[in-house]
């Protein structure tokens, strides 16, 4: 096995009442690729995310990040290890200001004690400017969040876990509901963030996929149905018929 893997996912199961969201999945990614899910609706795809980052228990296999097991740790302590999640609906704070919501979001910023030491040193400054750029912002800094586009919104929920620097940063249907120019700047955004770090995107637009997929997995079933980049997936035909089928 490769020494560049950041995440190594054996055998996953997980069962809700008999049922098997996913069912011995196996799942590779390497450091600094841009992975894709895609899949039919219940195909288990928001589930594995779920098990990845610890908000569901996995009932058997393994999660291996960085060659650390995953599955009997607190969320929290997930996070920390270095893994960023960003759920369909973003959750900003929308009565602070753009720059306020990067700054709490620091690391430094987020125990108790942190925010109440906090000082915005020039490390903090620099940081928040750099990430601002990056997620088309700079000009919005001073703006409050509640106020910002929903593509802007979605941005800015990115730049929240990109201040944080995980190193595997997962992201569920991040385009749902955007302008056609928000899924053009998007693109351009997760092509700069998975410069230096692993990204896992699930996504249903498939123009979008093109755009951005170092390599697709098609989930069916709670299982991989197929994978590989996206002309070889599209071509497959187990993949048209479950697309078709449904």
């Amino acid at each position: 096995m490769s020494n560049d893997l950041v995440l190594a996912i054996e055998d996953l199961t997980v069962s809700f009442d008999g049922f098997r969201a996913v069912d011995g999945l196996n799942l590779y990614v390497e450091k600094n690729e841009l992975r894709v899910i895609i899949g039919p609706n219940g195909a288990g795809k928001t589930t594995v995310l779920d098990l990845i980052c610890g908000k569901t228990r996995a009932t058997g296999g393994s999660i291996k990040f960085n060659g650390i097991e995953l599955t009997k740790f607190p969320e929290y302590k997930i996070v920390q290890t270095g893994v960023g999640r960003k759920f369909q609906t973003p959750s900003i704070y929308e009565n602070l200001s753009v720059l306020e919501n990067l700054e709490i979001s620091f690391p430094r910023g987020r125990s108790v004690f942190g925010s109440l030491m906090f000082k915005r040193t020039q490390d903090v400054t620099d940081r928040i400017l750099e990430t601002a750029e990056m997620i088309f912002l700079s000009e919005q800094l001073d703006a409050q969040a509640g106020l910002l586009s929903h593509g802007q919104k979605q941005w800015l929920e990115i730049g929240m876990l990109l201040i944080q620097n995980p190193e595997l940063l997962m992201l569920d249907e991040p385009v749902a509901g955007m302008s056609v120019s928000e899924r053009e700047k998007t693109a351009e955004l997760l092509n700069k963030v998975s410069n230096g770090r692993s990204v896992i995107v699930i996504e249903h637009d498939m123009e979008f996929v093109k755009r951005i997929a170092h390599k697709v997995t098609v989930l069916h079933q709670g299982k991989v149905l197929a994978e590989g980049n996206m002309d070889t997936v599209q071509n497959n035909p187990k993949v048209i018929e479950v697309y078709l089928g449904h």
